[in-house]
C-alpha cells in the first residue's frame, strides 16, 4: 500500500467529529499546513482500518487524540502529522519510505524515534522496555519533538487505561509513575507531570486515590471563606501598589499529598494546613516588586524563601517562593513569577515551541532540556547494557535538586544527596577520575560528603588518583556512576589480560611447553575458531573464568602437532603470584576474608574472574569438587593496600566497653568497617568487628592491643 494513492478528501464536512475537533484546535496553523494535517489523517485512518482499541473503538481515535493533546500544546504541524502516523511503521503496511515520500522526513524520523521495538528479540520484557527507552532518549536527543509526541501518547493511554486488564494497568502506571512523570517534569511539562502522576496513581492504588480526594474535597469545602480572604487581600494590596497581576489559589493534587505523606512522614492534617496561592504578573521587576509588598502583608517564614528567578531550576523552571504567616495562623505558600515564567512552568520545552534548525532561539527550558539529553547521549555510549542504562536514567529524574558553585561562580544543579565526588564528575570526567577531596565553604571534606544547596565547591586531584570499586557505593549521578564502571572495566581487562597470561604459561609450562613457543600461524587459527578477533581477548576469557587455561593449553598442543612432555606424568608449574593490586579479576571471599601471609588459593567464577579463599575455609572441600577450576596461587612479597578482616571478640558487658574496644583498634592503625552484637546477656557480649589490617602480622598486632584492654576473654580470627 502506498501513501500517495489515497487523494486527499476535497469535502471536509465528511469528516468524523472527533477529526473535525481536531482541525478546530489547530486553527493556529497556516491553511496550507491544516491541510496536511487532515491528509495524515486519511493516510492513518487506511492503514488502521480494522483494528480497534481495547475498548472497542477504531484505533484511529487514539492517534487523532494524542494530536489533539499536542495542539492544546501549540505544536508545530510536523509534530501533530507524526502523532496521527504514530503506530504506523509498528502495526500497520506502511513503510517509513512511504511516509518520508509523503510527508517529508523529519515527520518519518519522528515517527521512527517514537515506534516501539517489538519486533526485535529480547531475553526478557524488562530488557525489550529498556531497549525501546533507550532507543527513544537517543531519538529525543536529536528532536525534542519526540518525547512531546510519546508523553501525549502516554497521557491519552493513561486516560483510556480502564480498558485494560487490572496487570496491564498495574504495570503500565507503575511505568507511568518511574518514568514518564518524571520526564515531563525533567521538561518543566509540570501539566502534564501533575496528570500522570494523578493518573497513575489511581490506576495503582485506586482506594488510597479514592480516600484523599474525598479528604481533600472536604477540607478545601471547610475553607473556602479563608481562601477568598487571602486572596483579596493579596490582590488588592498589590493593585495598590500599582503592580499588575493574577492572584489564583493552588490546591495540592491527590498524588503530591501521598507523596508527601509517604515521602516526608506527615499526616494529611500537616500536608493540608497550608494555603498555596500563585501571582502572576509582567515582567522579572514587578516580581520582586510583588514580593517586598507580600512581605509586608503578611510575616515572612524564616529560611523558606527560594528565588528560582536568579538561579532557575535544572528544567528551566523560574519563580520566586516564599511561605507567610497568615491571618489564620496556617502558613501561605506564595510563588511569584511573570506570564511567561507561567506558561514555561506549566509547558515546559512545549511554551512557545522554537525548534532549534528554524528562527528564534529556544527557550530556556528548551536549551536546558538540550543539555541534559547531550549529557544522557554521552552516557548511552558509554553504558553496555540498556537495563543499566534506564537505571542511571531514573537517578538523573530525581525531582529534588541541589544547586551548588564552582570556585568560578558558575551554578552546577546536581540530584538530592549528590557526593563531592558527583559534583567532580559533573565538572569534568578527567576531575571525577582524578578527585582525592574537596573543598567544601573552604572545609576540607571527603569525596563522600554529601552537599547542600548553596555551597562553593572545590575538588583537589592528584595525577596519580584512580577510581575504585568503593566509589559506586556512593556516588548518586548517572553520569559518575558510568565513567567509574567505564574505567573499571578497562582496569579489569587489563589486569585480565595480565592475569590470562601468566595462567596460560603455567598450563603451557606444565605441558612442557610456553606461549612464545607456538606458531602465530597455529595461534591465529584457534583464534579465528574460538571467534576471538585478538589473544588480548583470550587471554581476558581464560582470567575471568570462561575458559579453562589447561583446556585452552592442551587444544593449543595439539593444534601444533607434537605430544606434550611427559604425558601420564604430573608435572608440578609454579604458583602464580599475587600482589593483590589486580583487583579488576580478583575478589576476595566473604566466608573467609584471606589476608597477605595466609596460605590460599584460587577458585575461578565465570565472568568473575578469580575467587581467593583461605586453605583452610570450609568452603574450600566443596569447590576441590571442581578441579578444572582451581588455581595455584601465592602472595607476592610485596603486597600493598588494606584487606578485610573480621574478629569476634569476647567481652564483659560493662559500660563503655566498645569504646575501648574500638580505641583498642585504631591504636593498631586499623580503620573498622563495621560493628554488630552477635550475643550479649548481663554479664557477657560477643562483638564482631570487621576492620581493615594490611597483613597477617597487622592483625596479630590488633590483636594483642585488643587483648591488652583488660576488658576481653577472647579475641579470634573469624572464621577459625
Amino acid at each position: 500500500m502506498s501513501a500517495a494513492t489515497h487523494p486527499a478528501s476535497e469535502d471536509t464536512s465528511v469528516l468524523p467529529p472527533y477529526v473535525l475537533a481536531l482541525k478546530e484546535r489547530i486553527s493556529y496553523l497556516p491553511e496550507q499546513h491544516v491541510a496536511r494535517v487532515i491528509r495524515a489523517y486519511e493516510v492513518g485512518a487506511v492503514a488502521h482500518e480494522g483494528q480497534t482499541r481495547k475498548s472497542g473503538e477504531p484505533y484511529i481515535t487514539h492517534p487523532i487524540a494524542v494530536a489533539g493533546i499536542l495542539a492544546e500544546m501549540g505544536m508545530d504541524a510536523e509534530t501533530i502529522i507524526a502523532a496521527i502516523l504514530h503506530d504506523t511503521l509498528e502495526d500497520t503496511e506502511l513503510s517509513r519510505a512511504e511516509l518520508a515520500g509523503e510527508f517529508g522526513e523529519t515527520v518519518a524520523e519522528l515517527v521512527d524515534g517514537v515506534t516501539k521495538l517489538d519486533k526485535m528479540r529480547f531475553s526478557n520484557r524488562q530488557e525489550a522496555d529498556a531497549e525501546s527507552f533507550r532507543k527513544m532518549l537517543l531519538a529525543m536527543a536529536r528532536d525534542l519533538r519526540v518525547i512531546l509526541i510519546k508523553l501525549a501518547d502516554r497521557l491519552h493511554n493513561m486516560r483510556t487505561l480502564s480498558a485494560k486488564d487490572a496487570p496491564s494497568r498495574r504495570r503500565i502506571a507503575r511505568e507511568t509513575l518511574e518514568i514518564y512523570a518524571p520526564i515531563a517534569q525533567r521538561l518543566g511539562m509540570n501539566k502534564i507531570k501533575a496528570e500522570l502522576q494523578d493518573l497513575g496513581f489511581h490506576a495503582l492504588y485506586p482506594d488510597r486515590y479514592r480516600v484523599i480526594s474525598e479528604r481533600i474535597r472536604a477540607a478545601l469545602g471547610n475553607r473556602r471563606e479563608a481562601m477568598s480572604r487571602i486572596e483579596g487581600a493579596l490582590s488588592s494590596r498589590l493593585i495598590d501598589e500599582h503592580i499588575p497581576v493574577r492572584v489564583v489559589g493552588r490546591i495540592k493534587s491527590p498524588w503530591s499529598i501521598y507523596s508527601k505523606m509517604r515521602n516526608e512522614h506527615k499526616s494529611f492534617a500537616q500536608l493540608m494546613d497550608v494555603y498555596g496561592f500563585r501571582v502572576v504578573t509582567d515582567s522579572a521587576m514587578s516580581c520582586y516588586m510583588a514580593l517586598g509588598v507580600v512581605h509586608a502583608l503578611y510575616k515572612p517564614v524564616d529560611r523558606r524563601f527560594k528565588d528560582f528567578i536568579a538561579i532557575p531550576k535544572a528544567n528551566g523552571y523560574q519563580s520566586l517562593h516564599t511561605v507567610l504567616l497568615g491571618p489564620f495562623g496556617a502558613p501561605i505558600e506564595v510563588q511569584i513569577r511573570t506570564d511567561e515564567m507561567d506558561s514555561v512552568a506549566e509547558r515546559g520545552v512545549a511554551a512557545h515551541w522554537a525548534y532549534k534548525t528554524e528562527s528564534g532561539p529556544a527557550n530556556s527550558a528548551q536549551a536546558r532540556a538540550r543539555e541534559w539529553l547531550s549529557a544522557l547521549a554521552d552516557s548511552q555510549a558509554n553504558t553496555p547494557s540498556a537495563a543499566e542504562f534506564i537505571e542511571n536514567v531514573k537517578i538523573d529524574l530525581f525531582p529534588d535538586e541541589t544547586y551548588l558553585f564552582t570556585p568560578r561562580g558558575d551554578i552546577l544543579s546536581l540530584p538530592r544527596n549528590a557526593t563531592a565526588l558527583d559534583f567532580a564528575y559533573a565538572v569534568h570526567t578527567d576531575v571525577g577520575d582524578h578527585a582525592v577531596a574537596a573543598r567544601v565553604d573552604k572545609k576540607l571534606l571527603p569525596l563522600r560528603a554529601r552537599l547542600e544547596s548553596g555551597q562553593l565547591v572545590e575538588i583537589i586531584t592528584a595525577p596519580s588518583a584512580v577510581p575504585n570499586p568503593a566509589w559506586l557505593e556512593f556516588v548518586v549521578t548517572g553520569k559518575a556512576r558510568t565513567a567509574i564502571r567505564q574505567y573499571l572495566k578497562h582496569l579489569q581487562h587489563e589486569d585480565a589480560v595480565d592475569f590470562g597470561h601468566r595462567m596460560l604459561d603455567r598450563a603451557l609450562d606444565a605441558l612442557g611447553t610456553n606461549l612464545d613457543a607456538i606458531q602465530p600461524a597455529v595461534l591465529e587459527k584457534f583464534l579465528h575458531k574460538s571467534k576471538f578477533k585478538r589473544l588480548e581477548e583470550l587471554l581476558s576469557d581464560i582470567a575471568l573464568g570462561n575458559r579453562m587455561a589447561d583446556q585452552v593449553a592442551s587444544q593449543l598442543v595439539a593444534a601444533r602437532g607434537t605430544t606434550a612432555r611427559g604425558a601420564g606424568a604430573p608435572h608440578v608449574a609454579e604458583k602464580i603470584r599475587i600482589t593483590g593490586a589486580e583487583r579488576g579479576v580478583l575478589s576476595f571471599a566473604n566466608c573467609c576474608h584471606p589476608l597477605p601471609g595466609d596460605d590460599i588459593i584460587g577458585y575461578l567464577s565465570p565472568g568473575k574472574g578469580i575467587v581467593v579463599h583461605r586453605t583452610e575455609c570450609p568452603n574450600v572441600a566443596e569447590l576441590r569438587k571442581s578441579p578444572e577450576r582451581y588455581v595455584a596461587i601465592e602472595w607476592d612479597r610485596d603486597v600493598q593496600g588494606d584487606y578485610r578482616a573480621e574478629l569476634r571478640i569476647e567481652v564483659i558487658n560493662r559500660p563503655g566497653v566498645l569504646a575501648t574496644v574500638a580505641a583498642a583498634i585504631a591504636a593498631a592503625d586499623s580503620n573498622i568497617e563495621n560493628v554488630e552484637y552477635v550475643e550479649r546477656d548481663m554479664s557477657a557480649a560477643t562483638l564482631l568487628f570487621t576492620i581493615e589490617v594490611k597483613n597477617r602480622k597487622h592483625l596479630a598486632e590488633v590483636i594483642r592491643r585488643v587483648r591488652r584492654t583488660g576488658v576481653v576473654s577472647g579475641v579470634y580470627r573469624y572464621p577459625l
